[in-house]
């Protein structure tokens, strides 16, 4: 049994659209490497800065991210040998060792990704942008537009006439 402690730079498009950590950014590794029959079991945990905007107000966003994973990385002998009884088990991803490596990348990344929110907010109370204009919602709560449907705009200049000759007869 090994313990591996320390740093390692996050790959490429390691997240979502919204939110991801960036490229080279440190990633803090704990890895016990386990030797067993079929070949080495890691197990672990992974702790990443993310980093994207909000979904409601576009405002930068970041967050701690903390992933934990346990893989069987199978011997590449034991691993044909697996293949050849025909077992076969869809839902499982086989990792191989190869040359004495294993590669923890997809792991890594099967541990992060889920992690990460799927709608990032800056605030769980922010109230985002108008949708018609973009103007912050919490720069002015009450701010809204009045739609009138191109049919009837005629009729909201005779409601002002309306109210002025209301006033003119009085």
């Amino acid at each position: 049994m090994a313990e591996v402690e320390g740093e390692v730079p996050a790959p490429a498009d390691f997240g979502t659209e919204v939110i991801s950590v960036p490229e080279g950014e440190p990633m803090q590794l704990r890895v016990r490497l386990e030797s067993v029959v079929e070949g080495v079991l890691a197990t672990g945990s992974v702790h990443a800065d993310a980093v994207g905007a909000c979904v409601r107000c576009l405002d930068p966003v970041s967050m701690d991210i903390e992933g934990r994973f346990q893989e069987l990385f199978a011997y590449a002998d034991r691993a044909a040998h697996h293949r050849e009884v025909g077992a076969s088990d869809e839902e499982s991803e086989e990792h191989i060792i190869v040359d004495g490596l294993i590669d923890l990348e997809p792991v890594l990344r099967d541990a992060v990704v889920p992690a990460l929110p799927f709608q990032p907010v800056c605030r769980e109370d922010c109230l985002g942008l108008c949708a018609t204009c973009g103007m912050r919602m919490e720069e002015d709560p009450g701010h809204e537009h009045v739609v009138i449907d191109p049919r009837w705009s005629a009729l909201s200049g005779l409601a002002g006439e309306a109210a002025s000759t209301d006033d003119d007869d009085r």
